[in-house]
């Protein structure tokens, strides 16, 4: 293990925190805030330890795939550390387990809260809890990439971090890669600022909202979250949610004009039609005086859903079993891969789907040799084999974790959505941790349970499971 690069890494991580929190910072500083204090001070202080641990000498800087999860783990933890410090010195969630679970769950896109009202928060608090989604919602380390010199090794980091089966990279150059997707990011983040302005939101209220569309997070700067917002907005939103949901290679492709390579885009294809069935079910298990109202909180609630992020029009705990279920059931089909949401992922669902086909098949016809395939193209052994070892960790860890916070003795519901929510980064649940609840009421060890849980979802479990291997840290 090359500890002195992992060390340099989180040194130049620490550093760009520190400056991104200038940007809240100014904002207290605007509105005449006591708390822009306490965000200078951890500005300042991030970028002076960072600049120190860069100081550390290096003699190989190379950086293999083990360097790469560890760096990618560390780095998420690290981050939320850091950024959850506002918080306690300024005294508006004075305990570090809470204040660690807002911001992990800020920058890993949960949108889970231990907050019981949000509103009491000072503008330029409520605007870094809404950045750290948007910073999390591509990657810590992916725009970390932007500014330094990239190399054939730092594509170890980006695979590392970014949610899905497989990543390639878009052009040939890792940093070229990283511009290209925070350029497409970040316009199309803008360009959902402008529109909820014009759809009548406040300024402030659009940035914030659009950091949490984007990075498909959900934390909110209204106890109501999205529902004292007009429909413009909240339809808005709904397009937003569904558009950050899509794989950004999509979005490459449209700019390069390979738009017949759009057709073959099976999880595209799949991922919009879960969403505009679940949509018309949820619809009709909801149905009241006007249809279109219910289509309305139907289709935002299952795009909130499906792509984890969070926000809520109306307090679908009420709603009858079927629409719960099927919010249940996208919880875990999640958005695409190369997307900024969570969940398994709607192409490991289509991996999953054609195995099972694949052995039926093998069944009836035993001499037949087929071979899954995906987009046209052939699906190699090893992501079939990675793709079945994710489930196999997802599996353990969901079990693990729901034993473990049972021990609180919330009823099965909400102890079940708890950790659904906080694996699969969605952030409401339902019963207790339901949209108009919070998580406030889980124990320490729970709150740190469920803090793994959302790093290890965002980060597709193996760079967590990775770090806390003893055989990581094992010298040979």
């Amino acid at each position: 293990m090359n500890e002195r690069i992992i060390l340099k890494m989180l040194g130049k991580l620490i550093q760009l925190e520190g400056i991104l929190l200038i940007l809240p910072t100014l904002l207290g500083v605007y509105y005449s805030e006591k708390s822009f204090f306490y965000l200078a001070v951890t500005a300042g202080g991030s970028i002076i330890v960072g600049s120190l641990i860069r100081l550390v000498p290096v003699k190989n800087s190379r950086i293999r795939a083990k360097e790469g999860f560890v760096i990618t783990a560390l780095a998420w933890l690290v981050f939320s550390a850091i950024g959850a410090i506002p918080f306690c010195i300024s005294g508006y969630i004075p305990s570090f387990t809470d204040a660690m679970f807002e911001t992990s769950s800020g920058f890993t896109t949960t949108g889970a809260s231990i907050l019981p009202n949000v509103e009491l928060l000072p503008k330029c608090l409520l605007f870094w809890r809404s950045f750290t989604h948007w910073i999390g919602g591509m990657g810590i380390l992916v725009f970390m990439l932007i500014f330094v010199q990239s190399s054939a090794d730092e594509m170890n980091i980006m695979r590392a971090e970014s949610p899905g089966p497989s990543v390639e990279k878009m052009v040939p150059k890792v940093r070229e890669t990283a511009l290209t997707l925070y350029a497409i990011y970040t316009t199309m983040t803008v360009v959902l600022i402008v529109a909820l302005i014009i759809a009548g939101m406040p300024a402030f209220d659009s940035a914030c909202i659009s950091f949490g569309t984007a990075g498909t997070g959900g934390f909110g700067v209204k106890a109501d979250s999205i529902a004292s917002y007009n429909y413009a907005c909240q339809t808005i939103i709904t397009i937003g949610m569904v558009m950050f949901g899509i794989n950004f290679n999509v979005y490459f492709l449209i700019l390069i004009r390979k738009f017949k390579s759009l057709l073959k885009s099976e999880e595209v294809i799949v991922y919009l039609m879960i969403f505009f069935v679940s949509s018309v079910i949820v619809t009709i298990g909801t149905l009241g005086d006007s249809i279109m109202d219910s289509f309305h909180h139907a289709s935002f609630q299952v795009a909130s859903v499906m792509t984890t992020t969070g926000y809520a029009t109306t307090d679908f705990n009420l709603w009858t079993t079927l629409p719960k279920g099927i919010l249940v059931l996208i919880m875990f089909s999640g958005a695409c891969a190369g997307s900024t949401g969570g969940g398994l992922k709607v192409s490991r669902v289509i991996l999953y789907f054609k195995q099972v086909v694949r052995e039926m098949q093998s069944y009836t016809h035993p001499k037949s040799v087929r071979t899954v395939r995906l987009d046209g193209k052939s699906v190699n052994s090893d992501t079939i084999r990675t793709t079945n070892v994710f489930l196999m960790a997802y599996i353990f860890i969901f079990i693990t974790s729901l034993l473990i916070i049972s021990f609180d003795g919330f009823d099965l519901t909400t102890t079940f959505t708890s950790v659904a929510a906080t694996i699969n980064n969605i952030g409401p649940g339902l019963g207790v941790v339901g949209p108009v609840g919070n998580y406030a009421g889980y124990s320490i060890l729970s709150k740190w349970v469920l803090i793994f849980d959302m790093i290890a979802g965002r980060l597709e479990l193996f760079p967590v499971l990775i770090l806390f291997s003893v055989s990581t840290w094992r010298k040979k």
